[in-house]
């Protein structure tokens, strides 16, 4: 008996035809410069891109149905799995959707050491995005300066929790540990270092002729193009629009710091990457602020909640009551009030939400999140008709899209 084609369906709704001039090229899923697992079948007149179909679906894993058969604290590690090059903003954006939910605030030392950590995420999510989109361009050498300053702030984050890529760092509630005595003073190294290595980047590509030429007028997002498509992050700033959640809708303690938000009215890959190495400037800004208001803040860590929260592992081993709670929250979960949120905060990509339901039960009803380069790689199908294939990875490398978010 002849088996069904399952695909079928699915590849019905697709318009494969073309003229008879030009040519049906498939650029990924394994491609190198495709940054994970996208498909982009691209119809080319000569070398010019006159059609194109995003496609995606290659890593699918489950993960907002996972959401919905774990406990609430269960589930956290795993929003680690989106956008692995920025673990702590998938951290905190779920933790701070629960609080919420449970309608609790961290305490204030808690929240200092998490922007900290987000903060020097972004840091390195940007020299990540940096080093690959100029190794696309063909700049090998940026690759290997922008890795090695990586790795000092993966040291750092390495000294406070342990691990290096996917770092679970934040607690529903809170943070499970105090900063490291030494840590403070090996923040304020790096950044040192940092901020005198980003002025040899900037000597390396800002004028540099070959760069300039690759980037300067290739991908224009207008400002209603970036509007209509839902762009957000240094993809919608990059268009002259001027929004940051950190700004607009502040969460945390970040309405008590200064910082810039940079723009550019240029709409192109060059006005994009500029925003890029401005906006590590601003995290090492937000950090230097940090690092006297933590050592200014009390010593709690986390939120007092007893019917949610655990207490603290001194009270766990000395207290009856607090040890029976412990138990009951660990193997049963808490069980949140009936009620939904929506919680966005600014990733390193761009907006990053997760919407939440409870029914009261310790599972999330219903777990949705909007990660921003599920947007950014719609528009490809837009933004690189007329562009030369040649230009095709520049741009994909410029949107800084990573697929652990995207197929979720």
């Amino acid at each position: 008996m002849q088996q069904p084609n399952r695909l079928k369906p699915f590849f019905e709704n697709i318009n494969f035809e073309r003229e008879d001039n030009t040519m049906m090229v498939n650029f990924g899923p394994q491609h190198p410069s495709a940054h994970g697992q996208l498909r982009l079948i691209l119809e080319l007149q000569g070398e010019e891109v006159v059609k194109s179909r995003p496609m995606i679906g290659y890593l699918h894993r489950g993960m907002e149905k996972m959401a919905e058969n774990m406990i609430y604290n269960e589930f956290l590690p795993t929003t680690d799995r989106m956008d692995y090059i920025a673990a702590t903003s998938n951290n905190y954006g779920y933790a701070l959707a629960i609080e919420k939910l449970l309608g609790i605030e961290a305490p204030r030392r808690a929240e200092i050491i998490r922007t900290m950590l987000l903060e020097l995420n972004r840091i390195t999510s940007h020299l990540f995005w940096l080093a690959t989109h100029a190794l696309d361009v063909g700049a090998m050498s940026m690759f290997l300066y922008c890795f090695r300053e990586r790795e000092y702030a993966m040291d750092l984050i390495e000294d406070y929790c342990g691990a290096r890529l996917t770092h679970s760092a934040v607690r529903i509630g809170g943070v499970p540990l105090d900063l490291p005595s030494n840590w403070i003073a090996d923040c304020l190294s790096f950044l040192d270092i940092l901020e005198t290595e980003i002025k040899k980047y900037e000597g390396l590509l800002t004028e540099n002729r070959i760069w300039k030429m690759r980037l300067e007028n290739v991908g224009i997002i207008t400002p209603k193009m970036a509007k209509s498509w839902g762009c957000s992050g240094i993809a919608l700033r990059g268009s002259g629009i001027k929004w940051d959640l950190r700004k607009e809708m502040p969460y945390g303690i970040y309405d008590e710091l200064d910082f810039d938000v940079p723009i550019s009215h240029t709409c192109d890959s060059y006005g994009r990457y500029k925003i890029c190495i401005e906006e590590m400037y601003q995290s090492s800004k937000i950090l230097k602020q940090l690092m006297p208001m933590y050592k200014k803040s009390d010593s709690q860590l986390m939120a007092h909640a007893p019917n949610y929260i655990s207490a603290p592992k001194e009270q766990i081993m000395t207290q009856n009551y607090s040890l029976m709670q412990h138990f009951v929250l660990v193997t049963q979960g808490m069980r949140p009030p009936v009620g939904e949120v929506y919680v966005a905060t600014e990733s390193p990509k761009g907006e990053l939400g997760y919407f939440v339901v409870s029914d009261g039960s310790p599972y999330a009803y219903r777990m949705k999140i909007r990660a921003p380069s599920f947007q950014h790689t719609a528009l490809l199908e837009e933004i690189l008709v007329g562009l030369q294939l040649a230009d095709v990875v520049t741009l994909i490398g410029n949107l800084n899209i990573v697929f652990g978010e995207i197929d979720r």
